[in-house]
């Protein structure tokens, strides 16, 4: 942790102008670029007491070595530099707005000259009606398509409805009677606001005012045998109910329920409740609770009922409670909730039918709920700030680990056996710095001599990159390459394994734990700690101890700790799966060195299999688009060397069945990958 007053510019070196600021740490790396309108009194304001600063900023200072300025001539030039630097530094003490997935609605453009009907996503635009959010877009598409027929409103994209006025058509929507065409002329503007605002004032709710002037126009056209009118509104208001059926009605026997679903993991659990009165969904509530106990499924039930039902009495308990997994001792459950509605309650476990389907959906929100929470507190810097605090304390480290990397080995049985490496900065993902691995000292199944290769590798490769800037000159230089190339251009930007974690986390006990050490102390690697995070009981082990540190369960660095071993696990498993699957749809053309997907392809179309290709001569396979006679000579070895499989025949006649086939091309290569 570095005093800022150690690199505290001089008075006067400051220019008091517009500019863009950059704060460097000690490996040169940009972590912070900022504005301002004045550089020295914006400047100034960093190297103040430390105690007066806000937490991230002190922490941003601190973990700084180094600041340097740009001066420009606006504001606006310093905002477009800021903009500029950031993008290509990614500085990790600057806020960063990520998107996220949002509910879809029903939005009415009312702010456009012809209304469109679309599903839309994201922030709210001023001068549009919006109606939900929904659960799923095809929920809303449903519905439109119900409503069309009655508000005939425009639903195509402003070039759909361009090239229909420009060539005097309407779309097919509009010549089925779903659109009144305004795009050529059949309606007025005014008309077809109408319409859209006739739209929203159904979807608003106020819908029986609208059917019972469709009856009464109904009835009117029947009794002036207007037959085909009247038929046409008699469609109409069965099209509108349909819809409003689709929107509110969720189970059809008007049932009285409850529905609870549980979401959850190792440490917390989200509860989603849906009340349905009169098989319409009345209200919705949930909650998210950690798991301070040792507590299944069923156990989580029953603590959500008494909290839902404990104070309710009468008709607040509903005659139906349907749930995931029934508690141990239903029996007394079933007893007390019928005591406190004043009749009998059936709780049990839906099987089949609409209640089934609606589960699932109230699952899916429980889902959804926990992912929510889950984002909210990783991106909360209170939170972040305790978790980083609370491993630091509990590993007896100097400072807080701003840079923590996970390694975890991942294979199948001892095949294809690969190593990931997952980054964390300041409690976040760093996904740009993931890498992954393939064990090549040994074959088979070893975890533990797999995670000292793994962390020798890396850890090698820093200390070449030491190597080249010259910040380190070891007296043993065998322990890494010498030859690592030019001193790398000092452009701010991060270099591949550049820089050293505070903390290095692996997947496992302590067998694991003590393999990573050991690779560290060979290279002579002293400042980076070691843990390791067994999966069992969220047990943390450390170096040289018998017993591991037991954090509470509740504790943030257990949660940040418990992320980032998942996150290398979910990344080792990724990249083992693709591995294997490359494996087993390769070919005899994978074994030609230079030889790229586009140029496989191009052979197997030109020869139409491999067995033909099999049969080519140097010379008519150098006939093939891009395919030089060093190539073609690589190829024709190739599939020499490659044994054909057997013919397959058909057990039925007898017959050989020809291979015609193509071969696969082979799977694509893997990117940042550590061979």
């Amino acid at each position: 942790m570095a005093d800022p007053s150690s690199y505290r510019p001089e008075p006067g070196q400051i220019p008091d102008s517009p500019g863009v600021y950059k704060f460097r740490d000690e490996h040169r790396r940009v972590i912070y670029v900022g504005k301002a309108k004045s550089l020295r009194q914006r400047l100034a304001s960093y190297f103040q007491d430390i105690a007066g600063l806000h937490p991230r900023t002190a922490t941003m200072v601190t973990t700084a070595a180094s600041v340097e300025w740009t001066v420009v001539s606006t504001e606006v030039e310093a905002l477009q530099l800021e903009y500029s630097w950031i993008k290509e530094f990614d500085p990790r003490f600057n806020v960063k707005y990520r998107d996220d997935k949002s509910y879809p609605s029903l939005a009415v453009t009312l702010n456009e000259e012809y209304p469109r009907v679309q599903v839309m996503r994201g922030p709210k635009r001023k001068g549009v009606r919006y109606f939900g959010p929904y659960g799923h877009a095809w929920a809303i598409r449903e519905t439109v398509d119900l409503m069309l027929r009655v508000f005939p409103v425009r639903t195509c994209s402003a070039g759909v409805f361009k090239r229909s006025a420009q060539i005097g058509r309407p779309c097919l929507l509009g010549y089925i009677g779903k659109c009144s065409a305004p795009c050529v002329g059949k309606v007025t503007p005014e008309e077809h606001r109408e319409l859209a605002e006739d739209f929203c004032d159904f979807m608003a709710g106020r819908t029986g005012t609208y059917l019972s002037r469709l009856e009464k126009e109904m009835h009117a056209a029947a009794e002036e045998m207007e037959y085909e009118k009247a038929a046409r509104l008699r469609d109409d208001i069965g099209a509108l109910r349909r819809a409003m059926e689709k929107n509110a009605v969720v189970l059809a026997d008007a049932t009285d329920a409850d529905l609870i679903a549980v979401a959850e993991d190792e440490l917390e659990a989200a509860v989603q409740i849906f009340h349905v009165r009169g098989g319409r969904v009345r209200g919705q509530r949930g909650w998210v609770t950690d798991k301070v106990e040792a507590v299944d499924t069923a156990g989580l039930v029953e603590h959500a009922l008494q909290q839902l039902y404990g104070e309710e009495k009468g008709e607040a308990v509903p005659k139906e409670v349907l749930v995931p997994a029934l508690p141990e001792d239903t029996p007394t459950l079933n007893q007390w909730l019928a005591e406190r509605r004043g009749s009998q309650v059936s709780l049990r476990i839906p099987q089949r039918g609409d209640k089934k389907a609606l589960m699932e959906t109230v699952h899916r929100n429980a889902l959804q709920s926990l992912a929510l929470h889950k984002t909210k507190r990783a991106s909360d810097l209170t939170t972040r700030s305790r978790a980083l605090e609370e491993i630091a304390e509990a590993l007896d480290l100097d400072s807080a680990p701003l840079r923590i990397e996970c390694f975890d080995i991942s294979h199948l049985q001892g095949d294809d056996v690969v190593a990931s490496m997952v980054v964390f900065e300041d409690g976040l993902a760093r996904k740009s710095e993931y890498r992954r691995f393939q064990i090549k000292s040994f074959e088979g199944q070893d975890d533990v001599r797999s995670m000292h290769e793994v962390v020798s590798r890396r850890f090698r490769r820093y200390l070449q990159e030491k190597l080249k800037t010259g910040e380190w000159d070891p007296a043993d230089a065998d322990a890494v390459a010498a030859d690592a190339g030019p001193a790398p251009e000092d452009d701010g930007r991060p270099k591949r394994f550049a820089y050293p974690p505070q903390l290095v986390v692996v997947d496992g006990g302590q067998p694991q734990v003590a393999a990573a050490k050991r690779a560290l102390e060979e290279l002579g690697i002293d400042d980076v700690a070691v843990c390791g995070l067994a999966k069992r009981l969220e047990e943390v082990w450390v170096p040289g101890e018998d017993d591991p540190v037991v954090l509470p369960r509740t504790s943030e660095g257990l949660y940040l700790l418990q992320r980032v071993r998942d996150e290398a696990h979910r990344f080792a498993i990724q990249y083992q799966r693709s591995k294997r699957g490359k494996r087993l749809k390769s070919g005899p053309l994978d074994e030609v060195s230079g030889l790229g997907e586009s140029r496989k392809q191009a052979l197997i179309k030109h020869f139409g299999s491999v067995k033909k290709l099999r049969q080519a001569t140097i010379d008519q396979i150098c006939e093939v688009p891009g395919i030089g006679r060093k190539t073609a000579e690589a190829v024709a070895a190739a599939l020499a060397q490659a044994v054909p499989a057997g013919p397959a025949v058909n057990t039925a006649t007898g017959e050989i069945i020809e291979d015609e086939t193509p071969a696969s091309a082979g799977a694509s290569s893997e990117r940042g990958t550590e061979q």
